[in-house]
């Protein structure tokens, strides 16, 4: 594969290219042995995989070597095989640099490209002149100019001038800066090497959307219930609340479908536990909940209290699946329940024991699961979430044991996957619903996203727009919004909004 796109990279003239040097760094930051070798090269290597129109870029043959498997892929193999099917040389070819330690790929199209995408980002509809960084954080009460929203999507969609379309897929779980600032230019630097998958240029911006659809799968088919109305408020603290809010409803006429029960049902907000007291019979508040012809959803969030004799706790210790610290330690840190351990969701083992947790759970008639806090947010840090420097043992087909730095912006994402095949367990024949906050791309196989904390604001109702056009132009198509914020305080302030949203 290799030498067939150095062949014919070679005898085509690419006056763009002329003169300019592609330097990669070989083995990533997180390699166990530390390795690293420098290689420079005029242009990137290219190979045709998928489907006509698609291309994979390597710096050299050597990076695609050292690449780490895709987890943003349906199949990894899709972004791996050569197409040999397909004998057409790229109509733009990146090229590459390594500038303090980041690879950085730089591709230049068309003048007077318009640059949409860079899935769940804050701000205007177009992203041409932005630049953002997909690290998920925890982001309570974003601005349109935050770069790090809750979750991680390396993808440009451009618009040529004559109507054409082309998409970009950086191809790494790493923080990546995803820079359109110089005019019809796409820039993306990050750690370690990485593939850049190339879709067009094709007639239209759905075809090019069709095209990464086949690349990275398509929204998970959800429960028809779920297409209805919800209401979702942090506030319901006891069953008897739950059960009002929905008789008010059907008493009031207003269709509602769906309700959310946030972690108030929990003991002590102890995952997988009901508070004896305030919620002490879940099964009869959801048999309460279907008469009323409402379904309901459940938060479960990751963190663990770190508490012997609590139940999920002492499974964890058992099976050996947390997060671990750099001396190889479990690492804690505080989040609602107070110290925490977390689930290392990169090692099947853990997957698996997260999947039946979460079967068992459902067996309490829970509809829907409702995944929070999980880019991982971890509180009094400044970073938000856990050291960059603990270990996940992750299996090897998705990188092997590597920092929190490789698989931060993928946690999210693989705890939904195994709460998705934890539902599945449970009931093999219907379908899963579940909602992530934390996301990667792929992630839309298995979970609806929202958007997270924002504001009873009409700056934060206006970018509600924006917001969920871009996460489509992902196939993100099963997504919320919050219509109003949980902030009481912001809410009295902002009577006026309320009344009329």
């Amino acid at each position: 594969g290799d030498q067939y796109s150095k062949e014919k990279v070679q005898h085509i003239n690419l006056p763009y290219l002329k003169d300019r040097q592609c330097t990669s760094r070989m083995i990533g930051q997180d390699d166990p042995q530390g390795a690293s070798n420098m290689v420079c090269s005029r242009q990137m290597v290219f190979m045709p995989i998928l489907e006509e129109g698609v291309y994979r870029f390597d710096c050299d043959g050597d990076s695609k070597k050292n690449a780490f498997q895709s987890i943003s892929f349906l199949d990894p193999k899709f972004r791996d095989t050569l197409e040999v099917s397909i004998n057409k040389v790229p109509d733009y070819i990146p090229f590459c640099e390594c500038v303090h330690g980041q690879q950085v790929v730089t591709i230049e199209l068309p003048h007077g490209s318009s640059l949409y995408g860079t899935g769940e980002v804050s701000g205007s509809l177009e992203r041409t002149g932005k630049r953002v960084f997909t690290w998920n954080t925890d982001a309570w009460g974003y601005g349109d100019s935050t770069t790090s929203l809750y979750q991680s999507h390396p993808w440009v969609l451009a618009v040529f001038p004559n109507g054409e379309a082309y998409g970009i897929l950086a191809d790494t779980t790493r923080r990546c800066e995803v820079d359109l600032r110089k005019d019809s230019t796409v820039k993306f630097s990050a750690p370690s090497v990485y593939p850049v998958i190339t879709f067009g240029p094709l007639t239209s911006p759905a075809a090019v959307l069709t095209s990464l659809s086949h690349a990275i799968g398509t929204t998970f088919m959800p429960p028809k219930w779920s297409l209805g109305y919800h209401q979702c408020r942090w506030s319901y603290d006891t069953d008897a609340r739950v059960i009002e809010v929905a008789k008010s409803f059907r008493e009031k006429r207003l269709p509602c479908d769906v309700i959310w029960m946030d972690i108030d049902y929990m003991h002590g907000f102890r995952c997988f536990t009901f508070d004896p007291e305030r919620f002490p019979n879940p099964k009869s508040l959801a048999s309460n909940l279907h008469g009323e012809g409402f379904k309901g959803v459940w938060m479960i969030d990751p963190g663990i209290k770190k508490e012997e004799g609590y139940f999920v706790y002492d499974s964890g210790c058992s099976n050996d699946v947390w997060v671990l610290q750099a001396d190889g330690k479990p690492y804690s840190g505080e989040v609602w329940p107070g110290q925490c351990v977390f689930p290392d969701f990169t090692q099947a083992k853990t997957r698996s024991w997260w999947s039946k947790l979460i079967s068992n759970f459902v067996s309490n008639v829970v509809d829907g699961i409702w995944n929070d806090m999980n880019e991982p947010a971890v509180f009094k840090t400044v970073t938000k979430t856990m050291p960059e420097s603990n270990i996940h043992r992750g299996d090897r087909e998705l990188g092997g044991q590597q920092k929190h730095s490789h698989y931060h912006n993928v946690y999210g994402t693989l705890m939904a996957k195994s709460t998705f095949e934890g539902m599945l367990l449970s009931s093999p024949k219907r379908r899963p619903f579940v909602l992530t906050r934390a996301g990667y791309i792929g992630s839309q196989r298995h979970a609806a996203t929202w958007t997270g904390d924002n504001l009873s604001t009409w700056e934060h109702l206006h970018m509600s727009i924006n917001m969920a056009l871009n996460l489509t132009i992902l196939r993100r198509e099963t997504m919320v919004k919050n219509i109003k914020t949980r902030m009481k305080a912001l809410m009295r302030k902002n009577d006026e909004l309320a009344d009329k949203i």
